[in-house]
């Protein structure tokens, strides 16, 4: 069966291996950008203009996972928001609604029994399953939306792209890692086609005047995902896979039906593609920096992380049983050959802030 048509969401738990302990690079970014997304809300987001009445203020968290990292947004988000509103001597006490949102098979279980008790919460929160691909709350009902992390993950791997008979055919990779240049073609269509349902769908959810906060990943320009530390650890996990193919525990075939539904844009491309809709005003683009960039990773970090990643999409089309073996392959793989940062393209940040118009 191929992995076309399903979402996979991160490690659930809490255990060793759950994204829920395995996001501090994630949440690194988050914070590095902290203060950014704070003074783009005092300068940017107007409450009086908004409604001179207004007494709850809807936020919403798109691709929240589950946690701890979406707490730490929404906290700051509201923080902002507050000394928006003390600024402006608005006397109408406010009150404040998340609503945490992700594909249904995201594990909410987890995300809210590591949420702070209701006592120590300033807001009402609500869980909103659904691929943000779609529109998933009611018309003008969000002030101000987030995404961190997210919308490089497409909402199907690209058509043709797992079909031998193909000019897309990915052979033997796992990823678009930007080799075989019909294989970038396919993800760069599917890509254009999500951002425009993303983008589209946010424009009806957030009201007029309202904000949409992105943090992702995206590529310098020119610079391919195969040479980048990112690229070159999930090269080596399908290096792991074919090697397992050879001796009998998994099969050729199965490889070639399974491709990650991940894309990285270049940066001018991502521009592009949101220049193209007209219902928000772009009113920051920007790279910007991880504080971690420029600090090699250890081999156990690297792994733990890619492994709440990606356990979820492997162990439904290889099978718990190959999870296991492929990441401690992968461990003795990269002990042998250890990634040289230094040398490494880097992946970038981007942050963007849009006004609905």
């Amino acid at each position: 069966m191929s992995t076309s048509s399903h979402s996979y969401p991160m490690s659930s738990g809490d255990d060793q291996h759950s994204y829920n302990n395995n996001s501090s690079y994630q949440k690194a970014g988050i914070d590095g950008i902290g203060e950014k997304t704070r003074q783009c809300i005092l300068k940017h987001f107007d409450l009086l203009n908004l409604n001179s009445n207004l007494s709850t203020l809807r936020i919403a968290d798109f691709g929240c996972a589950t946690g701890p990292n979406t707490f730490h947004i929404v906290e700051n988000i509201i923080d902002s928001v507050k000394s928006t509103h003390v600024k402006e001597n608005n006397v109408v006490p406010l009150e404040f609604q998340v609503f945490f949102n992700d594909q249904p098979n995201n594990d909410f279980s987890t995300l809210f029994r590591t949420q702070s008790p209701s006592s120590e919460r300033e807001y009402f929160s609500a869980g909103v399953p659904g691929s943000f691909y779609d529109r998933v709350l009611p018309r003008n009902s969000i002030h101000i939306g987030h995404t961190s992390y997210t919308t490089h993950w497409l909402s199907k791997v690209p058509e043709h792209v797992c079909d031998k008979k193909s000019l897309a055919w990915n052979k033997n990779y796992i990823q678009c890692n930007n080799l075989l240049e019909e294989v970038t073609r396919a993800y760069q269509v599917q890509f254009k086609k999500d951002m425009k349902v993303f983008v589209e769908a946010r424009a009806e959810e957030i009201v007029p005047g309202g904000l949409m906060i992105v943090l992702g990943q995206c590529l310098l320009d020119g610079v391919p995902l195969f040479k980048t530390w990112q690229g070159i650890v999930v090269d080596m996990i399908g290096d792991c896979l074919m090697d397992m193919a050879k001796e009998g525990l998994t099969s050729e075939e199965k490889i070639e039906l399974f491709s990650f539904p991940v894309y990285f844009p270049q940066f001018t491309e991502l521009e592009k593609e949101i220049e193209q809709h007209k219902s928000f005003t772009i009113e920051m683009m920007e790279i910007v920096r991880h504080p971690l960039e420029d600090t090699p990773l250890s081999n156990k970090v690297v792994i733990s992380m890619f492994r709440a990643i990606l356990y979820t999409i492997i162990k439904e089309h290889f099978g718990e049983d190959v999870v296991n073996e492929v990441f401690d392959r992968f461990a003795k793989k990269l002990a042998q050959n250890p990634i040289d940062f230094n040398e490494c393209e880097k992946n970038v940040n981007y942050f963007m802030l849009l006004k609905r118009k």
